[in-house]
C-alpha cells in the first residue's frame, strides 16, 4: 500500500489550492477524512499528500444574511445538527445531521465530505438536496456555484475532484413566505446503521395554504439522491391537506424504483417506505406553516 508522505495544513483556501495544483493529483484535500481513510486502508485511493483545511475558519461558519443561510463546508454534522439558526429555520437539515453514524463520526465528518463522497443515502445530503442547496466550488480557473443535485455522478463518485478543486460553502436561500421542512429515516437500529430509506421535504405556501413550490427527496432508491417529480407537480397549486399528502406520497412511491437488497429489503417494500415517510414529511412539513 502506498504510504502518505505528506500531511499538509494550509493557512487559507487560496494555500489549499496551490498545494493541490502543486503536487499535480498526487495530493487530496481532507477534513474529517471518515470515509478517505477507509478508502486509502481499502486501496481504493493512494494519495501521497492529504491538505488538511479542517481548521481553516473560511470554511467553519453558519451565518444567515438577507434571504440565504451559508454554511462553511468544514462544518461538522455535529456541529450543524446543534446550531441554532439550522435548527430554527431549517430543521429537515439539523435532523438529517443528527441521524448521520455515531457521535464520534459526526464530531469529525464535514458537509462537504458527505457530499464528495456521493453516496446517495447521505443523511445530510438527502435534506440539502430537498432545500434546494448550491455548492461553491474553488479551483485553478476561479469560483463556480453549482446546485448540489447536479454533484453526484454515480455511487461513490461525484464531479467535484477533491485533487484539483475545494467545495468551500454550502448556501440555501431562506424562502420569504411560509415554508416547512421536514426530514424522515428508517434503519434496523437507531444509531450506526445505514438507512433502509430516508425521505426530506420542502413545502413553500401561500397564505392560505395553496403549496406554491415542493421538492420531495427519498434515498437510497436510485444511484444519486431521487426527486419524485411527479409528487412535487401534483402538489403545486393545490392546498394542504392529509388527503393531499397521501396522494402526493403515493405518487412518489410509484415513481421510486428502488434496487432489491440484502441489507436493505425488497424493492417492492422499500417503495411501500418511501410512500410512507413522504406522507409523514409533508405532514410535518405542512405543520410549520403557522
Amino acid at each position: 500500500m502506498k504510504k502518505v508522505e505528506k500531511h499538509l495544513f494550509p493557512k487559507n483556501i487560496k494555500e489549499a489550492l496551490e498545494f493541490l495544483t502543486e503536487y499535480k493529483g498526487e495530493a487530496r484535500l481532507v477534513s474529517g477524512a471518515t470515509d478517505l481513510m477507509l478508502w486509502i486502508r481499502e486501496e481504493k485511493v493512494s494519495p501521497s499528500v492529504l491538505v488538511d483545511v479542517s481548521e481553516l475558519s473560511e470554511m467553519r461558519f453558519v451565518s444567515t444574511a438577507d434571504d440565504k443561510m451559508t454554511i462553511g463546508s468544514a462544518m461538522t454534522h455535529a456541529e450543524i445538527a446543534a446550531h441554532p439558526d439550522v435548527k430554527r429555520i431549517f430543521p429537515a437539515l439539523s435532523d438529517g445531521c443528527r441521524s448521520v453514524g455515531s457521535p464520534q463520526i459526526r464530531n469529525i465528518a464535514t458537509l462537504a465530505g458527505n457530499i464528495v463522497s456521493a453516496q446517495p443515502a447521505a443523511d445530510s445530503v438527502v435534506p440539502m438536496t430537498a432545500l434546494g442547496a448550491q455548492c461553491e466550488l474553488v479551483g485553478p480557473e476561479g469560483a463556480r456555484m453549482r446546485p448540489l443535485c447536479e454533484l453526484s455522478k454515480r455511487v461513490g463518485e461525484s464531479y467535484v475532484d477533491p485533487t484539483k478543486e475545494i467545495l468551500t460553502r454550502i448556501e440555501i436561500r431562506i424562502p420569504s413566505g411560509k415554508y416547512g421542512t421536514a426530514f424522515k429515516r428508517i434503519a434496523p437500529r437507531e444509531a450506526m446503521a445505514l438507512p433502509v430509506v430516508n425521505a426530506a421535504v420542502m413545502l413553500e405556501a401561500e397564505d392560505d395554504g395553496t403549496i406554491k413550490a415542493a421538492r420531495v427527496v427519498a434515498s437510497p432508491v436510485a444511484v444519486v439522491p431521487f426527486r419524485a417529480r411527479n409528487a412535487e407537480e401534483y402538489l403545486i397549486g393545490k392546498k394542504a391537506s392529509p388527503e393531499l399528502f397521501a396522494e402526493a406520497a403515493e405518487a412518489a412511491g410509484a415513481e421510486a424504483s428502488p434496487r432489491d437488497s440484502l441489507v436493505r429489503g425488497s424493492g417492492t417494500y422499500r417503495k411501500v417506505l418511501v410512500k410512507d415517510l413522504v406522507e409523514q414529511a409533508l405532514i410535518q412539513a405542512a405543520s410549520l406553516f403557522a
